[in-house]
């Protein structure tokens, strides 16, 4: 049961402290729409959204007016697109990520993710056309984002496929060269993708899933802040291990009413509840980031050394205290530290104390990985598919998923600042060192082999 008392100081948090329901995703099995005519596969697309989807925000608002809370986005995944548009062209992927477009904005969702492929181990014909598509879907769309898992702990690293999206990801930068390479921003490549994944770009339901599902995005990087402050202020011999339990009973409070919120979404829809994602996902907003976390718990300066540790400490304090909480936990479920969405680490980033090599140490121990990283325009190709393998291997070695996020911004370099607004925030542009340097490795190809770790059965 939810105590009365965690109701109460969980609302505080929400009014006071910047805790919302940062997504309620709708997760949708469209494999039943395929079909060899891909205007009737759009179409098919299409009713079966306005069938599920057509009341969720209507369900969100009226729950967010009942019970006092925000509900920030609300948001669509549907079953990976390379997995079942086996015989459609080029053309026909272009027309399902318009389709998919179409169909987000009728239902009023914000975001809608699923325009993806999984190819950890190989890609056949269908994921490899959408792969080579994503440039123009993802800059001709307002809505769609795209996933491709490229890698995972059974089966290695997919360097052929990580060797295209290097050039995928320079082409969808110059197609949107006029938004500052923003089409990168709507794609996430992995390494160990979940299926019940909320947040986007990188959610789709997964085959495992329910025919309609609700999973759950819950943040609150500011109620975090504050807790770490106040148990300061009030304790004088807090430690480590005491801080670590202030931040698990804080995830506690905000795991429950997540939950709550998903029952009540999915029953009034006529949806199962899937998940809740324990994520703290920052916003551009000052008093909402993880940086000023690390700030609270005495990284003056964040990226100094100490950062990665703190990292830890936050992430496994969070999925603790969410798991003593609910037993429907999944999808990320952690800390992440995307720059361009986190005015601290932006900050950080531009007086340099936050390089990219000190962010690539904190995602071995945080929960998503090199995100919404901002690079020059003029980053080769073989360098950023080099930069999307060191994470993959991050996330390969040590059974953990990561993603990636780059943005080549088309005309900037080092300093420069691009600025996108809303949640996706602003970033100055990091230095790659040794950029094109990798490409003798990166060329060769074929796969990286799974670790040993990974023969468990």
């Amino acid at each position: 049961m939810i105590g009365s008392e965690d109701i109460v100081a969980t609302i505080r948090m929400f009014q006071e402290e910047n805790l919302d329901v940062r997504t309620v995703t709708l997760g949708v099995n469209i494999a039943g729409c395929v079909s060899a005519d891909v205007s009737v596969f759009c179409d098919k697309i299409r009713q079966k959204i306005y069938r599920h989807a057509g009341g969720l925000v209507a369900a969100c608002n009226r729950i967010a007016d009942r019970y006092g809370i925000p509900i920030v986005n609300k948001r669509l995944a549907v079953s990976p697109i390379g997995s079942i548009a086996a015989n459609l062209g080029h053309e026909g992927m272009i027309q399902i990520a318009r389709a998919l477009d179409e169909a987000a904005g009728e239902v009023r969702v914000d975001l809608i993710g699923g325009f993806s492929a999984l190819v950890h181990k190989g890609a056949t014909p269908a994921e490899q056309r959408l792969i080579e598509a994503l440039p123009e879907a993802l800059s001709l769309t307002r809505r769609v984002c795209a996933s491709v898992n490229v890698a995972s702990t059974k089966s290695g690293i997919n360097m052929d496929a990580l060797l295209k999206l290097g050039q995928v990801i320079k082409l969808a930068a110059e197609l949107s060269a006029d938004q500052g390479g923003f089409a990168c921003a709507k794609l996430c490549v992995f390494a160990n993708i979940p299926e019940d994944n909320p947040f986007m770009a990188g959610a789709y339901h997964g085959f495992g899933e329910p025919e309609a599902v609700i999973n759950i995005g819950v943040s609150g990087p500011g109620v975090v802040k504050r807790a770490i402050e106040r148990a300061r202020q009030e304790r004088p011999d807090l430690d480590l291990q005491m801080l670590a339990s202030v931040i698990k009973h804080t995830s506690f409070r905000v795991t429950r009413v997540g939950e709550l919120v998903g029952q009540e979404v999915a029953r009034e829809i006529g949806a199962e509840f899937g998940v809740v994602d324990l994520s703290l996902a920052p916003t551009p907003k000052v008093g909402d980031s993880i940086g000023e976390i690390l700030q609270a718990m005495g990284i003056e300066k964040v990226g100094a050394p100490g950062s990665t540790a703190a990292i830890a400490l936050l992430n496994e304090a969070v999925k603790k205290g969410g798991l003593f909480a609910s037993s429907s936990v999944g999808g990320l479920s952690g800390a992440f530290i995307p720059v361009a969405e986190d005015s601290t680490l932006a900050h950080a980033a531009e007086q340099g104390w936050l390089s990219l090599e000190k962010l690539e140490a904190m995602t071995s121990v945080c929960s998503l990985g090199l995100d919404m990283i901002c690079i020059p325009g003029d980053t080769d190709a073989p360098t950023i598919s080099a930069l999307m393998a060191d994470e993959m291997a991050i996330g390969m070695i040590n059974h953990k998923t990561v993603a990636t996020r780059l943005i080549p911004v088309p005309g900037k370099k080092v300093g420069d600042w691009v600025h996108w607004g809303g949640l996706f925030g602003s970033s100055p542009i990091l230095d790659v060192r040794a950029g094109g340097a990798s490409a003798a490795f990166v060329n060769l190809g074929g796969r990286i082999p799974a670790p040993l770790s990974s023969l468990r059965n």
